[in-house]
């Protein structure tokens, strides 16, 4: 097998681990390719760098190949999502001034929260979000949507200087990727009060993203760095590897930082204030278990719609998320397909088995916050 060199971009997040792992842990190699990993210094830089075709492939906000394809923002592109690299792995914080206001409030309860901070009476509530075209700021906008009386000024802040964001002012709250919520709890200048679970129980957060064309015409490259990852995803999810993936992760190449901002995404233990016992989030980042690196068209679909498309725009989202490569690339070496594209997202109340390739897979609760369903014809 000849090697295939893929030049791989990232933001540094936890959830770029399927990346890392799959180049330090040789999945890569063994599927025979060179996995060059470059960090990008923001979400627009990366976009731009994929765009542009000076990057093959690149870990990317699940908003941003919709976007790019149905014609917003930036370049116009079309960006194909391969698969899901994560699910979920998110936070919302605010200030230590905006948490004095609130007083005790329960972690997690998305509802309570909302109530609390739409009767705060000091103006406008500045939430730093990392990109216009982020998860982040779709949970955000469709959880502030069921409130009455929030008014709310968004601002885009890289995610490395979101603590220092809060720090100095600049926004009252955040919703951030960890471990930089995390950070934000270590330096002691915000409070945690839910994670992006309490709003979309199994949301999609970042995906593998290339270019349209490059996956029509790199066929064999495109389907070597999708088992690579897959394997890696599968062995992210297992309890016994989560030390080492730690310690990978923490790797000055990598995140460069103490593996105690580290564990609390992998672990599910997230510290929602100094001094305060841990919270078990169940599922706070999913990267294989559930079929979570599936690319199911019904999320491209949501996805579409939060953005403002009409019924074409909805169409071509659907199209960017592959999970017709995904059955022809990940067949044979163990994936447990799912018997369909699509599905009536937030409809799962618990967990819930369906056909597939290998007899049934479970699939995770994905309810709403607010108990919506979210199905689109066509």
């Amino acid at each position: 097998m000849s090697e295939i060199v893929l030049n791989c971009g990232y933001v540094p997040l936890v959830d770029c681990a399927p990346l890392v792992i799959a180049k330090d842990l040789g999945f890569a190699a063994e599927e025979g390719l060179a996995l060059n990993l470059v960090a990008q210094p923001s979400w627009s830089a990366l976009r731009d760098m994929l765009a542009l075709g000076h990057l093959d492939a690149a870990h990317m906000l699940s908003p941003m190949p919709v976007a790019m394809s149905i014609g917003l923002g930036g370049l116009p592109a079309r960006i194909d999502t391969l698969m899901v690299l994560s699910v979920n792995g998110t936070v919302f914080g605010v200030s230590n001034a905006v948490a004095a206001e609130l007083g005790d409030l329960p972690f997690g309860d998305a509802q309570r929260l909302l109530t609390a901070l739409a009767a705060r009476r000091s103006g406008p509530l500045r939430i730093g979000v990392p990109f216009h075209y982020s998860m982040h700021r779709l949970l955000l906008n469709y959880w502030i949507s069921r409130s009455k009386g929030l008014d709310v000024e968004e601002i885009t802040v890289p995610p490395p200087r979101m603590a220092d964001a809060v720090a100095d002012g600049f926004v009252d709250a955040f919703w951030v990727g960890e471990p930089w919520g995390s950070v934000a709890v270590q330096q002691n200048v915000g409070q945690l009060m839910m994670t992006g679970n309490d709003v979309w129980q199994f949301a999609p957060e970042k995906v593998l993203a290339v270019r349209h064309d490059w996956a029509e015409t790199n066929e064999d490259a495109a389907r070597r760095l999708m088992r690579a990852i897959f394997r890696a995803s599968a062995w992210l999810d297992a309890l016994k590897n989560r030390t080492l993936a730690v310690e990978i992760l923490a790797r000055s190449e990598h995140l460069s930082m103490s593996p105690d901002l580290i564990d609390p995404a992998l672990s599910g233990q997230i510290t929602p204030r100094p001094n305060h016992a841990p919270e078990q989030v169940e599922r706070f980042v999913q990267f294989h278990k559930h079929a979570a690196s599936f690319p199911w068209r019904s999320q491209a679909a949501w996805i579409a719609q939060q953005l403002g498309a009409d019924a074409a725009g909805i169409h071509k989202a659907k199209a960017c998320f592959r999970s017709d490569l995904y059955r022809q690339n990940l067949s044979g070496i163990g994936a447990d397909l799912p018997g369909a594209s699509e599905k009536v997202e937030g409809a799962l109340q618990t967990d819930t088995a369906v056909a597939s390739s290998e007899g049934h897979v479970i699939l995770a609760q994905d309810a709403f916050f607010n108990g919506k369903t979210f199905e689109f014809p066509g």
